[in-house]
C-alpha cells in the first residue's frame, strides 16, 4: 500500500536542507506521497529507505510514452480507481488501424485523415493519435513498405502490430528512431521481442488472456531490461474487457501487485461490437485504443467522451478572462458580460455569431462556475465587473456605457449600475432568445 505523507517523512533524514529542491523534508514528503517528485532527489537517504520509498511512491501505473516530437503522448500514471476521486491525468490514445496489403492510396488517405483532422470543442482542438499497422501479409517488406508510406506523409505515433520479429526488424529500420509501439510479446517470444524494443528504445506491449499469465510475463520483461510496457489482455467479449481491466487496475493503484502497475491495451476493431468497445475503453481504463477508421459522427462522439471523462470534475473548463470580439463591432456595438465557464462562453458565442450582430463579450473570472451558481456563491459581483471594465479597457472600445448582464445575475444588476456608472440591460437567461432580445431591446 501506499504510505502516507508523515509515514515517509519518518523515514527521511529531516535535515530541511534544501538540496532536494523543496524547502522542508515535510514538503518533500507530501510530493512523494503523490508521487509529485523522485526518491533519488534526497541526498541523504540510505539504501534501506530508498527501498522502501521506491517501491511506495513512485506512481502505481506507470507512465510511457509513444513516439516524439509534437503529436507524441503520453499514457498511465493514473492514481485512482474514479475520476471522482481525483481526476485522471493521462486521456487515452485512439489509434486508426490499417492494413499492410490495403492500397497505397487507401493508407495515404487514412494517415492523411489522422494528420489532418481534428474539431473543437469548449475551446479545445480534439484529435486521433496515430496509426496502427497490422502485418496482415506476414511478409517483412510488404510491412516495411506500408509503414514507409505512412512516414512519408506524418509523423505520427506509430503501433507495429506483428508476430514475426523478422517483419518488426524491417519496420524498424524506418521508424525505430521514433519511439513507435511494438504489439506484441507473448510468454513463448518475449525474448526477442524484447531485444528488438531494447535495441530501439521503443515500449512494448505484452499480451495473455490471464491475469497471472500477464504478471509473470512482466516480470520477465522487465528482468530482460524492459520497462515501458503496456498490458493487452485479449479480453473476448467487452465483459471480460470491463472484468480484466477494473481487476488490473484495483491491483495496480492498492500496489497489491506492482507488476500490473502499467497502462492497459485495446484493440476495439478485433472485438464484435468495435464502436461500444471504443466508449468502454474510455470510460474503464484503456490507455491505447485501436480502431478501424471512424465515421465522422462516431469519430466525434469517441472524441467528445475522452474529453468529458479526462476533463478534471473539480475543476471546470475556464475561459480566460477578458474582452472578445464578436464579428467586426464598432464603437457603438453592445457589450455582453458572461462568466468564464466554458460552456457558457461558447454557448453565449455561438447564438451571438447566428444573429450576425457585430459585439463584444466581456467574461470577467468567477473561476469557472457557472452564472446561477457563481452569484449564489459571491462568486460574480459589482466590484468584480468594475475592476473587469477597467482591467480590460472597455470603455476605450465602446462609445456607450451600457452593459447586457444574464438574466440569472439580474439581482445584481441595481449594485453594477452604482458600482460601474453604467446603464444595466437585463438579458435574457437563456442564450436561445439573445437575438430576439438584441433586436428588441438594445437601441442606441
Amino acid at each position: 500500500m501506499a504510505l502516507k505523507a508523515l509515514d515517509i517523512y519518518k523515514l527521511l533524514p529531516r535535515k530541511n536542507c534544501k538540496e532536494c529542491g523543496d524547502p522542508t523534508c515535510l514538503t518533500f514528503a507530501m510530493k512523494l506521497a503523490g508521487g509529485k517528485t523522485d526518491v533519488d532527489l534526497c541526498p541523504y537517504l540510505d539504501d534501506a529507505a530508498k527501498a522502501v520509498l521506491g517501491a511506495t511512491t513512485r506512481p502505481p501505473i506507470r507512465l510511457v510514452k509513444l513516439g516524439i516530437g509534437e503529436r507524441s503522448f503520453a499514457v498511465g500514471e493514473e492514481f485512482v480507481l474514479y475520476r471522482h476521486e481525483k481526476t485522471f491525468y493521462h486521456p487515452p490514445g485512439i489509434l486508426f488501424k490499417i492494413s499492410d496489403t490495403q492500397t497505397t492510396e487507401d493508407i495515404q488517405a487514412i494517415t492523411t485523415r489522422v494528420r489532418d483532422e481534428s474539431f473543437t470543442r469548449v475551446g479545445v482542438d480534439l484529435r486521433f493519435n496515430g496509426i496502427a499497422i497490422e502485418n496482415t501479409s506476414g511478409t517483412p517488406d510488404t510491412f516495411a513498405r506500408a509503414v514507409e508510406t505512412v512516414e512519408k506523409i506524418a509523423d505520427l505515433p506509430l503501433v507495429l502490430m506483428a508476430r514475426d520479429p523478422a517483419a518488426l526488424s524491417a519496420a524498424l529500420m524506418h521508424c525505430g528512431t521514433y519511439r513507435p509501439l511494438i504489439h506484441a510479446a507473448t510468454p513463448e517470444n518475449y525474448k526477442e521481442f524484447c531485444a528488438l524494443a531494447k535495441n530501439h528504445s521503443c515500449p512494448l506491449v505484452i499480451k495473455a488472456n490471464n491475469i497471472d499469465t500477464l504478471a509473470q510475463l512482466a516480470k520477465d520483461c522487465t528482468a530482460n531490461g524492459m520497462q515501458d510496457l503496456i498490458l493487452d489482455l485479449l479480453p473476448e467479449s467487452l465483459q471480460a474487457f470491463i472484468v480484466r481491466s477494473t481487476t488490473i487496475r484495483q491491483l495496480a493503484i492498492t500496489r497489491a501487485a506492482p507488476d500490473l502497475g502499467y497502462p492497459v491495451f485495446l484493440d476495439a476493431s478485433v472485438m464484435e461490437m468495435p464502436d461500444a468497445a471504443i466508449a468502454l475503453g474510455i470510460v474503464k481504463y484503456a490507455s491505447v485504443i485501436i480502431s478501424y477508421p471512424l465515421s465522422p459522427a462516431t469519430a466525434r462522439a469517441a472524441l467528445t467522451l475522452r474529453q468529458n471523462i479526462y476533463t478534471d470534475p473539480q475543476k471546470p473548463i475556464q475561459m480566460n478572462p477578458g474582452l472578445y470580439r464578436v464579428g467586426d463591432p464598432k464603437k457603438d456595438a453592445p457589450v455582453l458580460m458572461t462568466v468564464n465557464f466554458s460552456l457558457t462562453f461558447f454557448t453565449l458565442q455561438g447564438y451571438l455569431e447566428s444573429t450576425r450582430v457585430p459585439c463584444f463579450m466581456l467574461i470577467v473570472d468567477t473561476e469557472g462556475l457557472s452564472v446561477l451558481t457563481a452569484v449564489a456563491a459571491g462568486k460574480l459581483s459589482e466590484m468584480l465587473v468594475k475592476d473587469s471594465i477597467k482591467k480590460f479597457a472597455v470603455e476605450d472600445e465602446v462609445s456607450h456605457r451600457k452593459l447586457i448582464i444574464p438574466g440569472y445575475a439580474s439581482p445584481l444588476s441595481g449594485r453594477i449600475e452604482e458600482a460601474t456608472g453604467w446603464k444595466v440591460l437585463v438579458g435574457p437567461r437563456d442564450a436561445a432568445e439573445i437575438s430576439d432580445f438584441l433586436n428588441e431591446e438594445w437601441k442606441q
